[in-house]
């Protein structure tokens, strides 16, 4: 019959044994020590100066003193002296010291693995809630890569619900951005937690942005908006052809050309001017004080509006001559150089003819 039992090592009574009692109480005080095992601290090194009767410690790897020799084991301090006992793999302690059960794995006391599958809720320094399944309370939330690319995934059942982060200050919020009632990316802002304002919105087709801080219309010029690029103009739009729809401008701000006929200019507000240098003619035409060129009609390079009569100036191209103009039309105007002298030198005068093209 062997001596103590397989596992822990209790001392077996044996047959004929004198004082069983002795063996008996040495098993109980072995069991007394082991189950339902607390030690005041893994690793320990130093014995304590005035333990208390059943105090066990759980020796490190370099104890000191009375502990010296005894790496890794037990050591209980039981009628004024250290028993030690060696754990075997698997044996669970409750760690004061730490607060929580360790695992002996045959080199380490060690926190046990706890289930990470299909957990009810899981609160970090804090109490998860039905709604709230992870809660953490912290000054910073850490998710990092793990040797390239990182993605925070929120998914939705379905295009009606919602998916977005929340941004609160106590308790109360104040941003959102995600996808809020849609499948479209918004952000909205809120000043008390209750009426939310839709700040930007992008169609998940186009990605056209619209929203509180874009430019409702053409004439919208509330300070702190964002500038639609069919309302307002920048380097990419400030020469080109121009437009307009109902009186508001929907092209470029400036718009030139030029052709046999002359220049024009055409400016977004409507307004219109054309010029040009004219075939050059003498003035001999005529008896008296006046003399003249003649007839002539000019083309412009490009029609005013319809029904209207640009305003014209010109120079006959000598200090003696002048353009007088008949009453235009809107896309051509008769006129004649005048002279105070006969004068038959050919001459080329200008002429400026400004109006509107809307």
């Amino acid at each position: 019959m062997p001596q103590v039992s397989p596992r822990l090592d209790l001392p077996f009574i044996q047959p004929s044994q004198a004082q069983k009692h002795v063996t008996h109480n040495e098993a109980l005080r072995q069991l007394d020590m082991i189950v339902q095992l607390s030690v005041v601290a893994t690793d320990a090194s130093n014995p304590p100066v005035a333990p208390a009767q059943g105090e066990v410690h759980a020796v490190g790897e370099a104890p000191i003193g009375e502990w010296s020799g005894q790496e890794n084991m037990l050591a209980a301090w039981l009628d004024n002296a250290w028993h030690f006992v060696a754990p075997d793999i698997g044996w669970r302690a409750w760690d004061i010291s730490a607060g929580r059960v360790k695992v002996w794995t045959g080199s380490n006391w060690v926190v046990p693995a706890g289930a990470t599958q299909n957990l009810d809720g899981i609160g970090v320094a804090t109490t998860w809630d039905a709604t709230n399944r992870l809660s953490v309370r912290s000054s910073a939330t850490l998710l990092s890569h793990e040797g390239n690319s990182h993605q925070l995934k929120i998914n939705k059942a379905s295009a009606g619900d919602t998916a977005s982060l929340l941004f609160q200050s106590n308790w109360t919020g104040h941003a959102e951005m995600g996808l809020a009632g849609s499948t479209g990316f918004s952000i909205k802002v809120s000043a008390d937690g209750n009426t939310w304002t839709d700040a930007l919105v992008f169609d998940p087709t186009t990605a056209i942005a619209t929203g509180a801080a874009i430019q409702s219309s053409a004439s919208d010029v509330t300070a702190g908006r964002l500038m639609r690029a069919d309302f307002g103009y920048s380097p990419g739009n400030v020469l080109g052809s121009v437009s307009q729809t109902s009186g508001t401008p929907t092209g470029a701000v400036i718009e030139r050309g030029s052709n046999a006929n002359g220049e024009f200019v055409r400016f977004a507000d409507g307004t219109q001017i054309c010029t040009v240098n004219l075939s050059a003619v003498g003035c001999t035409i005529g008896e008296g004080a006046i003399f003249s060129s003649g007839q002539n009609s000019w083309s412009f390079p490009i029609a005013f509006a319809s029904g209207t009569k640009p305003a014209l100036s010109g120079s006959g191209g000598s200090v003696s001559r002048f353009v007088g103009f008949d009453a235009p039309a809107a896309t051509n105007v008769s006129y004649q150089v005048l002279s105070t002298v006969s004068d038959p030198a050919p001459v080329a005068p200008t002429a400026t003819a400004t109006g509107r093209w809307f």
